[in-house]
């Protein structure tokens, strides 16, 4: 069987679901910023955190009420806590917990330039442990967008200096890279499932972090607003993210969300009517190339599939799934159940999405 050619939509859409993600993450910058003048920093990340897990815990609820005749995921299972149970640690408790330890002893502008490191960290890791390819452009976008977030960190006056803090910091990007790399293998299964669970115990780690430490929380009026940013900015957001982990692989995906912080000066600009700085306008063309490098990336040859059995949501207008249903059961729509694939050898444009992770 050979699949339809992907148009140019496709192919470039599923990409934007990694742009989308970063758009809706940049929001929290800007008004996480107002926020902190009267909140903790801990307090507020476990209000931002349970905000996702609550929004989401609605939508999914919700989801769950429309019936079986609505597109639906598979959901997570006994298997899948192992690999849950990682993310959550890696993204959710020890990045936060060794950015917060490694603020202490780092310059602020320091911090920033090497907060870029997550994006590297996720190809890195995409690359070396999990097997994801990685061609000359992706590399190439990688470098573009690192360089032009580099370039949006320096402020002019600011004190820079490397210190065992340093070290930390660069930690906690470590393990957000892994947090991406280990939510790519669950991203067969739904994303709003697993955004809740994560927006919930991570919330909750938080919130008994603040707790033990005694930190203040706000008045209810700004609880709910907190709660509310962080529902779309950390809950819809890491929905997009995981959607795109699964089209498209965790290193392009890693890359392309590191245009966050442009999308926080964007909103800034829209929202507050903050005149960007001028490393802005240096910057931001070196990203630009970098996400045109993926959009616009090409990748197609003969391939092998092996036979194999997985449930995850799927269409039969595609080429990979031509297996037949039941009578009287549709295959027009979205849907997930266990299924089989056979093997076949075909040559199409692709990505490394869940049915090309091979290494050619």
């Amino acid at each position: 069987m050979s699949p339809p050619e992907p148009g140019k939509r496709r192919r470039v859409g599923r990409s934007f679901h990694a742009l989308l993600a970063a758009l809706l993450f940049g929001v929290s910058t800007p008004f996480s910023k107002l926020f902190l003048a009267a909140v903790d920093p801990i307090a507020l990340s476990s209000l931002l955190y349970l905000g996702a897990g609550l929004g989401l815990g609605i939508a999914f609820c919700l989801g769950a009420l429309r019936g079986p005749e609505a597109p639906h995921e598979a959901r997570l299972t006994r298997r899948d806590v192992p690999w849950l149970a990682v993310s959550i640690a890696a993204g959710g408790v020890f990045a936060p917990l060794l950015l917060l330890y490694g603020l202490r002893a780092t310059p602020a502008a320091t911090a920033s330039l090497l907060l870029n490191f997550e994006a590297v960290a996720t190809v890195l890791l995409a690359a070396a442990v999990f097997g994801e390819p990685v061609g000359r452009r992706g590399w190439a976008a990688l470098a573009a967008i690192a360089l032009g977030s580099s370039i949006l960190a320096v402020e002019p006056g600011s004190r820079f200096g490397i210190s065992s803090g340093a070290l930390l910091v660069l930690g906690a990007c470590a393990m957000w890279g892994l947090d991406s790399n280990v939510t790519r293998l669950l991203s067969l299964r739904d994303p709003l499932h697993i955004a809740t669970v994560k927006g919930f115990v991570s919330g909750t780690v938080s919130l008994g972090l603040a707790l033990a430490l005694g930190r203040g929380f706000p008045a209810l009026g700004t609880v709910v607003l907190a709660l509310l940013l962080g529902a779309v900015s950390y809950g819809a957001s890491l929905v997009f993210f995981v959607h795109s982990l699964r089209h498209v692989g965790a290193a392009r995906t890693g890359t392309l969300f590191g245009t966050a912080p442009f999308a926080g000066v964007l909103i800034s600009l829209m929202v507050f009517r903050q005149i960007p700085v001028a490393t802005f306008f240096l910057g931001a063309p070196c990203a630009v190339a970098g996400v045109a490098l993926l959009l616009l990336e090409r990748h197609g040859h003969r391939h092998a599939h092996e036979a194999f059995v997985h449930e995850h949501a799927h269409r039969h207008d595609e080429g990979h799934h031509g297996h037949l249903h039941a009578e009287g059961a549709s295959s027009a729509l979205s849907h997930s159940h266990l299924h089989e694939h056979e093997p076949m050898e075909h040559e199409h444009e692709h990505r490394p999405d869940v049915h090309h992770r091979h290494k050619r």
